[in-house]
């Protein structure tokens, strides 16, 4: 079964900081932007890079689990009522990963795909040193294999794709989150890190 995620960005409300919000002003908190149509994907490993979610990489997740903040804005709480898996994480925190996080014992990721077709038949989590199983069905990877670049090859009639397991690769350039931050450091500019931040849920 697929797994989705929804949410959007929010932002402090700018009198809080300005000492001068009332009760005719907006909650403290207030919705930017939907998630969507910044993201549009259902990439796992990413969802548990970040959020712990579907995490059968073992990524020690940057916000796992967090609960909808105290605070969040009566927008995205209503939202995300009858989602499961809330959690938040603030534009500090993003701006500070090391793209070079990965998890523990899977370097990366391989994708088997029928040479005609584009779904694939089925991915595969490999270690540094692909198992004995791994290397009879697809052969040895090829030469330089990179752990921030993606490969393809052909291994007679099964097209292979490696995608490397880090954040800098599941984050960046080729997925939409980049899209997502660029929003963020946006807001961020303006209001200051610490208020704008990342509310989702996951189905």
């Amino acid at each position: 079964m697929s797994t989705g995620i929804f949410g959007g960005i929010e932002h402090r409300h700018p009198g809080v900081a300005a000492g001068h919000l009332d009760a005719d002003d907006a909650a403290p908190r207030v919705k930017a932007v939907d998630l969507w149509p910044l993201y549009d994907q259902s990439d796992y490993a990413a969802f548990g890079c970040l959020f712990g979610v579907r995490n059968d990489a073992g990524f020690r997740p940057l916000a796992a689990r967090r609960g909808l903040p105290d605070d969040v804005s009566s927008v995205l709480r209503a939202g995300l009522e009858g989602c499961e898996g809330a959690s938040w994480v603030g534009w500090a925190e993003l701006a500070r990963l090391d793209p070079a996080t990965a998890p523990d014992h899977f370097a990366g990721r391989l994708s088997l795909h029928p040479e005609s077709g584009r779904s694939p038949l089925r991915q595969l989590l490999v270690p540094a040193q692909w198992p004995a199983d791994v290397l009879a069905e697809v052969g040895p990877p090829p030469a330089g294999l990179s752990r921030s670049t993606a490969t393809e090859w052909t291994a007679g009639d099964v097209r292979c794709t490696y995608e490397p397991l880090t954040a800098g690769y599941l984050l960046g350039g080729g997925t939409h989150w980049p899209h997502v931050f660029a929003v963020m450091k946006a807001l961020a500019d303006r209001y200051g890190e610490e208020a704008v931040r990342l509310v989702v849920a996951f189905d």
